[in-house]
């Protein structure tokens, strides 16, 4: 026996793939004081167990470490698993009709009906009278927000236009627009900041916000946990989220690592940026919370054509065949903010879903490189679009690509897409094995509640691995050419995006040292068909060396 140390668990029963290049498998592990002190063979770890030690044999059932999501959205997430109307990103309109009638009969009269995801194909075709007709028939008269796929976008009807105090005359405000039919006349469509307006309407009427956002966000950690995430990246995080966070911290319920990204601009949801919430978010740090990096949001969505493209999108009647967007930052603007993040000691977060925005930011930070050297880290969001000459820069320059599978299959969003971006682009998108052939750190995230009502990794990780939509039904796949081995997008899902936040040296994968957070699952995703991965489901989850999760038996 080692006196060295005295583990209070040991997990044997393997196999266990610990995401560690240097040694990818372990048969056991030994845990003390929430972090792993050694792996190796289950002999040599059971050789370590004290009178004290908990064994965990997991029947032959493969092990993982805990996975991380490097781009979420809790807050969000969480209120709608927790509070709101549950739409799925397929449902018709008729079936939105219905689901609002069904939810509205247990709400007062003045309640607002919250709900999402509305898939981009329903919120592309909306933008008429008729429909804000339908829709405030649905409600009897209650106020309506609705989120849709991309959560860039919502829907209101005209009882919640009133309460954000918008009429026919209201001229659009800076970064959104309120969508409008041919005739001038308000169709209850808000693209980009003016969501801000309806989140802030909805946000006043709530009675007790702080109770409200814990719950929100517990909620959230108890999903993330389920599907086996044990850190996150929280893509935008607002003061109400630190706040939160900090109390389920404080009480001693924290069950992952959280890395915020305060937002540097006015964002769809409302309250305090830049500087004022830098400062606001420094006070919330802790152990598990880290206001470590800034949000800049360079550009919109391409469903909305407020994506920056290097080549004109489809032209549809009336459009100007030349139109290619543009990004909401000039270079100089994006040169002062990347300079900030430097004088702060901040990482930057990008989302840049055009490759023309990819572009600016690439030049961006190629710039304050050569001016300031290494400094801090940057990734860009969402690397759907990258011309070819930029993939290598990535490397070159530092620059994580933190890509999002899940917009690919199985959501309706493709499909938006294509509608509005040159087929020969979107063929060619998503450049997954490009990146890592060049060097890039590419880091996965689900951005939930972003395309799919679930940040299931399980989806993510095998849309990775075989290009195609879940269901078998729907024939083809989106460039095959980039498709990953499966320890390739594991590492997606684990250390890559663990080091892209900076928790590389705190946990991602199971050696010596860092957090013993691991999984068990259900099935061993190396030894089966690729195409089954997504049925992967999580038997328990293990945070700090404590289980958070439990399949079968709830964690209480």
């Amino acid at each position: 026996m080692n006196d060295a140390f005295s583990p209070e668990l040991i997990v044997v029963g393997g196999p266990v793939y610990t995401a560690d290049p240097h040694i990818e498998w372990v048969e056991a592990f030994a845990v003390q004081n929430g972090k792993i002190v050694a792996v190796g063979s289950e002999a040599e770890v059971r050789g370590f167990a004290v009178d004290t030690t908990t064994v965990l044999d997991t029947g032959g059932k493969l092990v993982l470490p805990g996975l991380s999501d490097g781009h979420i959205h809790l807050g969000l997430g969480g209120s709608q698993a927790a509070w709101e109307l549950p739409i799925l990103p397929t449902d018709s309109k008729a079936v939105i009709f219905e689901k609002i009638k069904a939810w509205s009969a247990n709400l007062g009269p003045d309640e607002w009906i919250v709900g999402g995801i509305v898939g981009s194909t329903v919120m592309d075709a909306v933008m008429n009278v008729d429909d804000l007709a339908s829709l405030d028939e649905a409600a009897g008269g209650r106020p309506v927000l609705l989120r849709d796929d991309s959560m860039h976008n919502r829907w209101v009807n005209t009882r919640a236009l009133e309460l954000m105090g918008i009429t026919g005359d209201s001229a659009n405000r800076e970064g959104g627009s309120y969508v409008r039919d041919t005739a001038g006349r308000l169709t209850g469509v808000l693209h980009e900041l003016a969501s801000a307006d309806a989140e802030a309407a909805f946000d006043s009427s709530i009675a007790d916000p702080d109770s409200r956002n814990i719950a929100s966000l517990k909620k959230a950690l108890e999903v993330v946990n389920s599907f086996g995430i044990t850190a996150v990246q929280d893509a935008a995080t607002m003061e109400y989220s630190w706040k939160a966070l900090s109390a389920i911290e404080t009480s001693g319920e924290m069950s992952a690592w959280v890395v915020g990204s305060m937002p540097a601009r006015p964002f769809i949801e409302s309250g305090a940026v830049g500087e004022e919430l830098f400062g606001i978010a420094a006070g919330y740090r802790s152990q598990h919370l880290r206001p470590d990096f800034v949000k800049f949001v360079l550009d919109g969505v391409p469903m909305t054509r407020t994506t920056a493209m290097l080549r004109p999108y489809v032209c549809h009647d009336h459009e100007d065949p030349g139109y290619v967007g543009s990004s909401y930052w000039t270079l100089e603007e994006l040169l002062e903010a990347i300079e900030l993040c430097y004088n702060r000691g901040l990482n930057g977060k990008l989302h840049a879903t055009g490759d023309a925005s990819v572009r600016l930011a690439l030049d961006a930070v190629e710039i304050m490189r050569k001016r300031r050297g290494p400094g801090p880290v940057f990734q860009i969001a969402h690397v759907e679009f990258v011309d070819a000459e930029d993939v290598p820069r990535f490397a070159a320059l530092g620059v994580v690509p933190d890509a999002s599978p899940y917009i690919w299959y199985p959501g309706v969003i493709q499909e938006s897409i294509r509608n509005q971006i040159p087929a020969e682009t979107v063929n060619t998108s998503w450049a997954t094995k490009d990146f890592i052939d060049t060097g890039a750190l590419l880091a996965a995230g689900s951005d939930w509640p972003c395309v799919l009502p679930s940040p299931d990794p399980w989806i993510g990780i095998q849309t990775l691995v075989t290009r195609a939509n879940i269901d078998p039904g729907l024939a083809g796949e989106l460039n095959p050419s980039q498709k990953l081995t499966v320890s390739e997008a594991i590492a997606a899902f684990t250390r890559n995006p663990a080091a892209a936040m900076g928790l590389g040296e705190v946990t991602g994968s199971l050696k010596p040292g860092l957090s013993a957070d691991f999984i068990v699952l259900d099935q061993n995703i190396f030894a089966i068909d690729a195409h089954e991965i997504h049925a992967t489901r999580v038997e328990a989850t293990y945070f700090e060396g404590k289980k958070v999760y439990d399949r079968r038996h709830p964690v209480t």
